[in-house]
């Protein structure tokens, strides 16, 4: 008698020796597959979106929302996002700027406020006011302007 046919229509006498296992198997892939609650979270706050303004281009207007923006053209404007803003080597902003995180390698003409990070990076520039939780200066990095770091928004320490 046989248990079933195999891919070419014959029969095979072999019964499987633990079908069960098998099924198991497939439950326990599918559950790796999909992560917890607390681990899914955490997966989508590690892909935050990141819109990009591409080298060459030049764009006048604002920036607002939530995300990550990272500029390597020219931008006119303010940028508000709750997020992290990268402007690249070579890139520039004029404009007041108000992230997250903000990581100058290029040049930025404006006031960075209520930033909870700066990092002036060895090719930043930065023309404006700086009033940030804290900052990192690299050396070869230029500002000109005033700078309040390690402040709490009540003034106090």
């Amino acid at each position: 008698m046989a248990l079933w046919k195999d891919q070419y229509g014959r029969e095979q006498n072999t019964p499987d020796p633990a079908p069960e296992k098998a099924v198991a198997t497939v439950a326990s892939v599918e559950t790796a597959r999909t992560p917890a609650p607390a681990a899914r979270s955490a997966a989508v706050a590690a892909d935050a979106k990141e819109s990009v303004l591409a080298a060459g281009l030049t764009i006048e207007g604002k920036i607002e929302g939530s995300g990550n923006v990272r500029v390597a053209g020219n931008f006119k404007g303010d940028v508000h996002v709750q997020g992290n803003l990268t402007i690249e080597q070579g890139a520039k902003i004029t404009g007041s700027v108000r992230a997250n995180t903000v990581v100058v390698g290029g040049e930025l003409e404006g006031n960075i406020d209520a930033a909870t990070r700066v990092e002036l990076l060895q090719t930043g520039v930065l023309n404006g006011d700086l009033k940030a939780g804290s900052l990192t200066v690299a050396a070869g990095s230029r500002m000109r302007g005033r700078a309040e770091f390690g402040w709490d928004e009540k003034g106090g320490k």
